[in-house]
Formats: structure tokens, sequence, C-alpha cells
């Protein structure tokens, strides 16, 4: 058994079964992955996947026990090679990001070129994925960290650290009527509007969703969309009235208003989250720190051994705040 016939197992299962998908993510060809699946299952004594013909169906039992042992594994041995890394003061490598598309788009571009700037031999791969995906990704070892909001606690899986915090914004053309208000609807008056907003609005347990119906409102959702320069593409295309993260609205979208929907939905937190059994390479801590600033290093390796900030954690800047902060910070 050996590390790559391992990682050649995950990659079909985190493929789907298809054994020409995991070919190509492990850089190998398809007669070459299926022959190291076969010596695995003929050292182990089992099938670890149902054949239907010459295309795998289904993971066996012992196939998910495997596998999950497999994880464990890679993790582990990624674990040890970013130790010695670390010693080595190695400063190249790739960093793996999951995350949602507004974070991609808005939120990390400044972080991403500063860590270019100071490791320019890391490579950064940016997966932008639906926010129910986000830590499926991390928990199954695809990426480094994840980055994703929450409007209540923190995630559950691995360990999160608090970036930011921000608000939503009722985005209309500048033409609306109500663009053309002093002050923002209520939420009686925003159920009565076709909204576009994100694809987690339809989601039970959205957050917006339970601002509706906490007052007894039912909003209506005329479309979703993941990415929300798309959101603002259909809001200018006359869809209906946009709800978006309050990052999304830039300088170049002058044809649009957006007013503040601090009263009427809640706070919303973007967390950077870290597998609990992960060794981080220190590009990684010094992304965290460009991306969130008042996450030291030094704080964050002690909480990721499990010892508690020496200070406490510092208080946790909104976006509005948040170039302010990171200036005064440097300073």
């Amino acid at each position: 058994m050996t590390l790559t016939q391992l990682r050649h197992l995950i990659a079909i299962a985190d493929s789907g079964l298809n054994i020409t998908l995991a070919a190509e993510r492990v850089h190998a060809t398809q007669p070459g992955l299926s022959k190291q699946l076969r010596q695995l299952e003929d050292e182990l004594g089992f099938q670890l996947f149902v054949r239907k013909g010459k295309s795998l169906d289904a993971v066996t039992h012992a196939g998910e026990q495997v596998i999950e042992r497999a994880r464990i594994m890679l993790s582990e041995a990624a674990n040890i090679r970013a130790i010695a890394a670390n010693l080595r003061n190695e400063a190249r490598g790739e960093l793996r990001i999951a995350t949602t598309h507004t974070q991609a788009r808005f939120a990390l571009p400044a972080a991403i070129a500063a860590l270019n700037a100071s490791f320019p031999q890391v490579s950064v791969h940016l997966e932008p994925t639906r926010d129910a995906d986000v830590l499926a990704r991390l928990e199954a070892g695809q990426v480094d960290l994840a980055i994703i909001s929450s409007a209540g606690a923190a995630p559950t899986a691995g360990m999160a650290f608090a970036a930011y915090r921000w608000q939503r914004v009722i985005v209309t053309p500048r033409d609306h009527p109500l663009a053309l208000r002093a002050k923002p609807p209520t939420l009686a008056e925003l159920a009565t509007l076709p909204l576009v907003s994100y694809d987690s609005s339809l989601r039970p347990e959205s957050s917006l969703r339970r601002a509706f119906e906490e007052a007894g409102l039912s909003p209506q959702i005329a479309m979703t969309a993941g990415d929300a320069d798309l959101i603002k593409t259909y809001v200018r295309a006359g869809m209906g009235v946009g709800i978006l993260a309050e990052m999304a609205m830039q300088q170049d979208d002058a044809d649009l208003h957006a007013l503040p929907a601090d009263a009427l939905f809640a706070p919303c937190t973007t967390w950077v989250v870290l597998r609990r059994d992960s060794v981080p390479r220190e590009y990684t801590l010094a992304f965290i720190h460009q991306f969130a600033p008042h996450l030291g290093r030094h704080e964050l390796r002690r909480a990721l051994a499990g010892e508690p900030p020496q200070d406490g954690w510092a208080e946790v800047p909104h976006w509005r705040e948040r170039g302010a902060w990171a200036t005064a910070r440097v300073a």
C-alpha cells in the first residue's frame, strides 16, 4: 500500500466514481489509475467499489471504511510535509482556498495580492463554490482553508476565526421608487416586492428568510444566484429588488442605489476556517493575517495548539471599518 494508491482512491471517491475525472485531478492516465486501484484491492483482499461493466457503480461498505482512514493518513502525511517545510523556512508551495463567489470577488483580492508580494513562489488556487459546499471541501481535505459567512454562530466544522462583520444592503436601479425615498423600506414593504438574492435565501435556515418569517411575512424570491455580480445584473434588468452583501457594491455600480438594511436583517460574520488536525504552512498564517489583520500569526499558532491567546482576541472589525482598522494596526 502506498500513499499514491490512497491518493488515487480518494480522487476516485471525490470525482463521483468517474475514473477519467479522477485521473485528470491527480495528473495520471486512466489505465494507470485503474491499475493502482486493482493493486490496492488485491493487497487488501476485497473490492472497494461495486462494478457495473467497466464502470464503478458504488462504494462498498468496506470501501467506505478504507476511504475514511485513507483521508486521515493523507492528511497526516501532508502535516508531516508542512512541519518539515516550516522548519526549513521553505517559502514555496500552494494554498487552496474554498469560498463563496462574493468573498472571492470582493473581499479576497487584496489579501491574495499581498501574499503574492511576500511569497511569490506560492501558488494560490481559489475555488469559489456554493456556500453549502465550502466546508464540505475543507472537511474532505480538498482545500487548506475555507472562508465562509454566517448570520449566527461560528461554523462547527474545523476551527473558525472571525475575520470581519458585515451587513446586507437593498439594491435598486437609480430610478426605482425606493431609490427616491429618504429612508429604507420596512420588511412588510419588501415582502410585497419581487426580490433577487443569493441561492442560500432558498434554504429553510436562511437568515434572510428567517427575518421575514419572524415578522409573519413571506418573501417573494423572484430569482437567486450564487454570484453577486449576477444579482446586480438582474436588478438592472428589472427582475426585482436586490438583497446582497454590502461589500459587493463597488464604485462602478453608479447606476445602482444601495439602501442600508441594518435594521431589517441580522448582521453576518465572515469566518476563516482551518481543519482541526491541520498543520498550516507559514504562508497560510501570513495570508490569514493579511485578510484579517487582527488575527496575528502567534495567536493563530496558539489557538491551533489548543491554547487561548495571551491577551485575548482583538475586536472583530466591521467591513466598513476594516480598511482604517488595518491601517492603524500596521502603523
